[in-house]
């Protein structure tokens, strides 16, 4: 049974070739709070061929920091964001887990720019956390579940 999950008015879904909920992670880096007008943001970081959507969908593309762009989608209708994409790791989607169907279920295993987050959130021992991005040679080893 895929993953599935949408936009707030129904007007775009999508299912994720998974078996489960992927591996979430938050980053609480202060683009993320603004982006979200909230404390950070839970994502899924995944494969682009295991994502499949319906519905009418517009994207914003803007250049980031070490020269790649980014690429958000949103539902044409509710401006929800599903989504991004982005040149610099080509075929990886990062889906916005918030839109997933089970959000509810959802337990973050890495916060990113925890040193950033605001003070009122407070982070599992049960998850790893980097007071700056996920170093390199730990992303494969923690989302490797996504990509198997």
């Amino acid at each position: 049974m895929p993953v599935t999950g949408g936009c707030r008015c129904g007007a775009c879904r999508y299912s994720l070739d998974y078996p489960a909920i992927p591996v979430i992670y938050a980053c609480h880096c202060r683009d993320c709070q603004t982006a979200t007008g909230g404390g950070f943001v839970l994502q899924a970081m995944i494969p682009e061929a295991c994502l499949s959507v319906t519905g009418e969908r517009v994207d914003r593309s803007a250049p980031n920091s070490r020269g790649a762009v980014t690429t958000q989608v949103y539902c044409t209708q509710c401006l929800t964001r599903l989504y991004s994409t982005n040149t610099g790791r080509p075929g990886i989607v990062l889906v916005r887990a918030g839109t997933l169907d089970n959000s509810d279920t959802i337990v973050p295993a890495v916060h990113m720019w925890a040193s950033r987050r605001q003070p009122w959130i407070g982070l599992s021992s049960d998850a790893e956390a980097y007071d700056g991005a996920i170093p390199v040679d730990r992303i494969m080893q923690v989302f490797a579940p996504n990509f198997a």
